[in-house]
């Protein structure tokens, strides 16, 4: 593959706030070492897209191995939790009265927080 063909894959873009400077820390978890900064969020995308560049350019120049991103395919919408047993009784209870199922009670419990935090 050449240049062109690797930025046009997805790959997952983070973003992570500095507490000490300000701003936000943009990297590319599937290319070790990509990393850039931004005082916006926007400003550390607009950095990441060429931070993505300089980063594939060098591999390239170097025959470094480049990963492809990771496949969204590959979750299987389980895992394993161990918890301690006082909170797996307590959200077993929860469960009950609620008339559900413990893994359905701990699916809304994960999609409600998940969508306070991002919502």
């Amino acid at each position: 593959m050449v240049l062109e063909d690797y930025l046009k894959l997805n790959y997952r873009l983070e973003f992570v706030p500095d507490e000490e400077e300000g701003g936000y820390a943009a990297y590319f978890p599937e290319l070790p070492g990509c990393i850039t900064m931004g005082d916006t969020i926007e400003e550390a995308a607009a950095n990441a897209v060429e931070a993505k560049r300089v980063w594939l350019e060098a591999a390239l120049e170097d025959n470094v191995s480049i990963p492809l991103p990771e496949s969204r395919d590959k979750y299987s919408g389980q895992f394993k939790l161990r918890l301690p047993k006082t909170l797996h009784k307590l959200l077993t209870e929860h469960a009950r009265e609620d008339g559900i199922s413990l893994n359905q009670y701990c699916v809304y419990l994960l999609s409600r927080n998940d969508a306070l935090l991002n919502g």
